[in-house]
């Protein structure tokens, strides 16, 4: 018997009207049958060596093979092969070692550009550019007061696509920059602002981006599409200045959405790279030389703007499972460069040392 027909069998049509996005986190007893058969798969998918599992796995044109890049073991878990429109297919697996969960193969950097090739500006303006400003406000008022005033405040957007976010950061009086790889998305960009300005390339490509100094740097769906974790937040350390801060929004790997979805999660898609959860994003932000980390739960943006159509109750049990849980099928994450950063604002937040006061590893 499959799943489909135990919920029927367990909830009837109860929870039909619900989308389904929202029902694994408002139907009782699913989180912890979830996790069971989260455990259950883990449990039963082979543990390969990197040679086994090149021996049998095609490579791509553009592709590589990988060891883990949070602990470095070359051991593999296959556990998913995501497929979606236009042909696109990869394999997702589990480092057995420390959980993380990456495409591997995986995309060569100096090849990164090829995902981002002309059009891909059209598919930010597109459906999916529909509420992402509402997003953003959603995760700024999560972590508030930090983007409540901008002024005198220098912010980089990395990723910032065709400059969504980057309208929102010079209205709060930030002094904004933005760097992307879609040549046709920073041109859309150029057209949308008016102070904040977006460049095309590496931030080392940008003279006025490379002498870093930055009091802010965010990544808005970004930290998935990048192939060299490590290098990444280690530059993006150094170009914060003292007392600064990081906000990544991501896909969360450790959703419960992701545990009842397998290969269908929405979080696998063509671009995507690598997928974090709580535990392993700690990893990159520790190894890379953030002193602390602070996470805002994701309950969804239709009920934390108030606009969902769940009744009362059930919107109350999706927030409760989610603070008990995984945090929402989104990630949200505030990284504190230094002692400065934690000291100046992190008093009203859940702030998780990473780094002993000093820096000290």
């Amino acid at each position: 018997m499959n799943w489909k027909s135990l919920a029927r069998l367990a909830y009837g049509s109860r929870y039909a009207k619900v989308p389904s996005s929202q029902r694994v986190y408002v139907r009782p007893g699913e989180r912890w049958a979830r996790e069971a058969q989260w455990q259950w798969l883990i449990r039963r998918a082979p543990v390969l060596t990197l040679d086994e599992y090149a021996a049998r796995t095609e490579l791509g044109a553009i592709e590589e093979f990988l060891s883990c890049m949070m602990c470095g073991e070359s051991r593999q878990q296959p556990l998913f092969e995501p497929a979606g429109g236009n042909g696109w297919r990869y394999r997702v697996v589990r480092c057995p070692a420390c959980g993380f969960l990456y495409r591997n193969p995986n995309v060569r950097p100096e090849r990164l550009g090829d995902l981002y090739a002309a059009g891909y500006s059209g598919f930010l303006t597109g459906a999916y550019a529909a509420n992402r400003q509402r997003r953003y406000e959603l995760v700024m008022r999560g972590f508030s007061p930090v983007f409540d005033e901008g002024k005198e405040r220098r912010l980089l957007d990395f990723g910032c696509g065709v400059g969504l976010f980057l309208e929102l950061a010079e209205r709060r009086g930030f002094d904004a920059y933005g760097v992307d790889l879609s040549a046709d998305s920073v041109a859309e960009a150029g057209r949308r602002l008016h102070r904040a300005r977006a460049f095309f390339g590496a931030p080392e490509d940008v003279p006025e981006i490379a002498a870093g100094g930055f009091d802010v740097i965010t990544l808005w769906s970004v930290l998935a599409h990048l192939p060299r974790p490590l290098e990444d937040f280690a530059r993006f350390r150094r170009l914060l200045a003292p007392g600064g801060l990081l906000l990544i929004l991501t896909v969360n790997a450790g959703s419960l959405l992701l545990k009842a979805c397998g290969p269908g999660w929405n979080g696998f898609t063509k671009n995507h790279l690598m997928f974090y959860d709580s535990r392993t994003v700690r990893t990159l932000l520790r190894r890379t030389g953030f002193a602390g980390v602070a996470f805002a739960p994701h309950y969804g943006d239709s009920v934390e703007a108030g606009t969902t159509r769940l009744r009362p109750e059930l919107a109350a049990r999706l927030r409760r499972t989610v603070e008990r849980g995984d945090g929402g099928n989104m990630m949200r994450v505030l990284a504190f460069a230094d002692d400065e950063a934690i000291g100046r604002w992190g008093a009203s937040l859940d702030v998780h040392r990473l780094l002993p006061p000093g820096g000290l590893a």
